[in-house]
């Protein structure tokens, strides 16, 4: 049974130096390697988080816009109401002026008449 090796809190092992320094760097390297990964699958998880959130607020503006657009069509409905009582408010008031001219004229023709009637009748009393 020479191939049974007892272990024990005293138990001494000798080795060379470079296999000592092979595992020491094998070790090592392991744990770059470990540190590494996690440091990339964090990195992934983070990105997909923040692109998750960006979808959502994407998916969140399309409803603001959807609000925003709805709003535009019933300020231009409205504006568009507007500018035709504009226009109508318009050519109303041109009807007034042409109408105030010709009140204004037949006034002027009034006063001419009564003017003659006036002339006649001192005329005729003479």
């Amino acid at each position: 049974m020479k191939d049974r090796i007892d272990v024990s809190s005293n138990s001494k092992i000798s080795m060379p130096i470079f296999n000592l320094l092979g595992i020491i760097g094998m070790v090592g390297t392991v744990v770059l390697m470990y540190s590494s990964i996690t440091q990339k699958i964090t990195s992934l998880e983070t990105s997909r988080e923040l692109m998750n959130s960006d979808l959502l607020k994407a998916s969140e503006q399309t409803t603001v816009d959807k609000e925003q657009y709805i709003l535009l069509e019933e300020l231009f409905k409205s504006t568009s109401k507007h500018q035709e009582l504009l226009d109508e408010n318009i050519h109303n008031q041109v009807m007034l002026k042409h109408l105030e001219k010709q009140l204004d004229k037949a006034l002027a023709d009034i006063e001419k008449l009564k003017d003659k009637v006036r002339e006649n009748d001192n005329g005729n009393s003479h």
